[in-house]
């Protein structure tokens, strides 16, 4: 055997309503293009160099011991409208493990072919959408965020209809678990307050045992997308796709699919190219997350007692919201211009930094970088306003401790940046993976310069510019 996985499969125990059993389509040539040796040993997932044992095994093709596939069962809203079946479409629960840490990990395989929740799709995934999330949620890992992490990509050898034929892959992919918003959102529409409450207890012990019934619930829920919201803004990201079938209860980051990091920093950023409205635009993520948990307050409220005194808590709760994320905008802006623990009074000089940045299309990551280096004003086309700011800055910064080195440690030199990605994608397509590899690289240590790695650092030429991302499906 060249690939042990240690499954102990919880959610294949639950209801059969609440999902599917389903294998997944047969690779016709699978080959391994990456596989997270370190996110392996780290679940306890022991294995050789036998690469084409691997590929078989995590493409789909066969069936690793111990693994019961499934295509877990979830509703939600999508762009504000309300779509009662969803459900893993193009994704199998292979198991779970628990990892020598003692957590608790899905396995899960994504582009693996038809499930019952499929709908009109192919329930497949092409090599670019598979290689843009190894990357990015790998990144976003390096980042601090979190989020779900990818553990091998495979080419299925198969070709893949989209805007053209494109070649196949899978994703494996893994979180502490794949319940979301939506999950709970599935079982309320139908009025299933048994699953309801069946759901509920399976999500607290398996995320948050110290919290009881469902108030604790969306309270431990709200706590952790209050902290994770404000965090990916901190980064300049923009998800792209927050519905609520893609908001997980346990506060990773899920499901990237038309995702960006911005290069020049605007508000009202949108790269997305089925965000038509602008939804969920970079500032607005904040707005949609506090939606988000008002639609997961509703679904909770039939396992109150007392539904009145529920929804009268509940909305105490949701509407707490906006003050909680204010407060830690505050605190991780505040680290990113130096300050450890920003007050109100901080938070114009942020204000201001932003707005000067909107104007002059200043880079995010690397304005943000180069304050501790004393050249941010090259960020700059005022830059005498941006000179009178920086007088202020420095004035309040000197009664910090440490502030270069809080800086250095918040705000990355390196992010995946949109062009990068495409070009990486492009590159792959035609068999070449350097690019794929190098951004690997270099990506792993996002805070620390590297050298000979100055043009990943760089903004993209005006015929490099991104402007939508797709979400591949």
């Amino acid at each position: 055997m060249t690939l042990h996985i240690p499954f102990d499969n919880s959610y294949v125990r639950l209801p059969s309503r609440f999902y599917a059993r389903q294998v997944a389509a047969v690779a016709s040539a699978p080959e391994l293009i990456a596989f997270n040796a370190g996110l392996a040993r780290q679940l306890g997932i022991s294995f050789d160099d036998d690469t084409d044992a691997l590929a078989a095994a995590l493409s789909g093709a066969v069936i690793p011991e111990g693994a019961e596939p499934l295509a877990q069962a979830y509703a939600g809203h999508q762009f504000g409208g309300f779509s009662p079946q969803l459900g893993d479409g193009r994704a199998l629960l292979l198991g779970e493990v628990v990892a020598p840490n003692g957590k608790r990990y899905d396995i899960q395989l994504k582009g693996s072919g038809r499930t019952p929740f499929s709908r009109n799709g192919d329930g497949k995934a092409w090599l670019g959408p598979v290689l843009r999330e190894y990357v990015v949620s790998e990144a976003m890992h390096a980042l601090g965020v979190p989020t779900t992490r990818a553990l091998a990509a495979v080419a299925t050898g198969d070709s893949v209809m989209r805007h053209a034929m494109l070649p196949g892959a899978v994703l494996t992919r893994v979180a502490s678990s794949h319940l979301r918003i939506g999950t709970f959102q599935y079982f309320a529409v139908r009025g299933d307050v048994e699953a309801l409450r069946t759901l509920t207890d399976f999500a607290l012990a398996r995320h948050y045992p110290e919290a009881d019934g469902p108030t604790g619930l969306l309270q431990a829920v709200i706590d952790a997308q209050v902290k994770l919201i404000p965090h990916w803004m901190s980064l300049g990201f923009i998800h792209g796709v927050m519905n609520t079938d893609n908001t997980a209860i346990s506060g990773e980051t899920i499901d990237y699919g038309p995702c960006a990091f911005m290069d020049d920093f605007h508000p009202h950023k949108v790269f997305s190219s089925i965000d038509q409205q602008g939804r969920y635009a970079y500032s607005n993520q904040m707005h949609i997350v506090i939606w988000n948990l008002a639609q997961l307050a509703s679904a909770l409220v039939p396992l109150n007692e007392s539904e009145d005194a529920a929804v009268e808590d509940y909305t105490a709760r949701i509407h707490a919201m906006p003050d909680l994320l204010d407060a830690e905008w505050l605190r991780v802006f505040g680290r990113k211009i130096g300050i450890a623990n920003a007050t109100p009074e901080d938070k114009p000089m942020i204000e201001a930094l932003l707005d000067l940045m909107a104007h002059d299309r200043a880079d995010f990551t690397n304005t943000f970088r180069t304050l501790a280096d004393g050249t941010a004003h090259d960020q700059f086309v005022q830059r005498d306003k941006y000179d009178a700011w920086h007088e202020t800055h420095q004035q309040r910064i000197a009664r910090e401790q440490d502030p270069l080195a809080l800086m250095r440690s918040v705000n990355p030199v390196y992010i995946p940046r949109n062009h990068r990605i495409e070009a990486m994608i492009n590159a792959a397509v035609d068999g070449d993976l350097a690019p794929f590899k190098r951004l690997m690289r270099v990506l792993a240590d996002p805070f620390t310069p590297q050298p000979g790695e100055e043009d990943l650092t760089h903004p993209p030429t005006a015929d490099e510019v991104v402007h939508r991302t797709l979400c591949g499906t």
